[in-house]
């Protein structure tokens, strides 16, 4: 049953057999995100961080047409240029700025579910997860430069990283979107399916994150992520110093064993 880690039902948290499913839940919004979304969605990074039962976790949107429409302007945005400073410095408090860009810090691998519309900072949180489903509705952008907005929180850097320069200066600098067929051909996403199967696709996904072992998944992941943009050698360094602190665990014993007895390993995360 899902329920919420902090005063917000805009935020919906449900831990079910090690995966925690994070559901923004503003469909009448089309789940823009608000100061509170952004505090309730960063308690559940820090609740999926922090909480050893959770080994993967998937991030969706209720109502089946938006992911994420970006941030509730209204909300987040001045309408007065005297007013930036004020406005834009609450965004960057923790409970703004750090549930998006402290996704990219939880080493635990995270899905994203998309149905429908992923904008703005829809497509940023999108950016910090590590295998994405969407279905053939949805649609992906960046529409900020078209309102005068400087996109921010990670969002120009991040796509700029994960697509091919001319694909991310388009959409960063036109605002304009992709459709799934395009996000998917990119490399932006790694599956298309039918609007009532993108949960239970990200669940399978899931299902076969958990089957692994989750000490070394969150090592490779952080070795990934933290060597990106390092000098090779210091990248290289840092792989190894990771895969040698995996080779303590009772779960590297357990992989090659369960393989020379011809079995099913059996991985408990330590």
């Amino acid at each position: 049953m899902a329920t919420t880690l902090s005063n917000t039902p805009s935020v919906l948290f449900d831990l079910h057999d090690r995966v925690a499913t994070v559901t923004i839940n503003r469909p009448e919004a089309m789940n823009a995100l608000d100061p509170e979304t952004f505090d309730g969605l960063a308690h559940a990074w820090r609740e999926i961080s922090e909480n050893p039962d959770i080994w993967v976790a998937i991030v969706t949107g209720a109502g089946g047409k938006a992911f994420c429409a970006g941030a509730d302007l209204k909300k987040t945005i001045p309408t007065q240029a005297g007013n930036a400073g004020s406005a834009m410095a609450n965004i960057f408090q923790p409970g703004g700025r750090g549930s998006l860009d402290d996704g990219i810090r939880v080493w635990k691998p995270i899905i994203a579910a998309v149905d429908g519309y992923c904008l703005g900072a829809g497509l940023t949180l999108l950016s910090v997860t590590d295998f994405r489903v969407a279905s053939e509705q949805s649609l992906f952008g960046l529409p900020e430069v078209r309102r005068g907005i400087f996109p921010t929180l990670g969002a120009t850097h991040r796509l700029y990283r994960q697509l091919p320069h001319a694909i991310a200066m388009e959409l960063i600098l036109y605002g304009d979107n992709l459709s799934a067929q395009q996000a998917l051909h990119h490399g932006l996403i790694n599956r298309v399916v039918e609007s009532d199967q993108v949960l239970p696709v990200a669940q399978e996904a899931a299902a076969r994150f958990t089957a692994g072992a989750p000490l070394t998944q969150r090592a490779i992941k952080e070795s990934v992520i933290r060597g990106h943009g390092l000098p090779l050698d210091d990248a290289i360094r840092l792989e190894s110093m990771l895969a040698f602190a995996t080779r303590q665990t009772a779960d590297f014993v357990e992989g090659p064993k369960s393989f020379a007895e011809k079995r099913e390993p059996h991985y408990q995360g330590r």
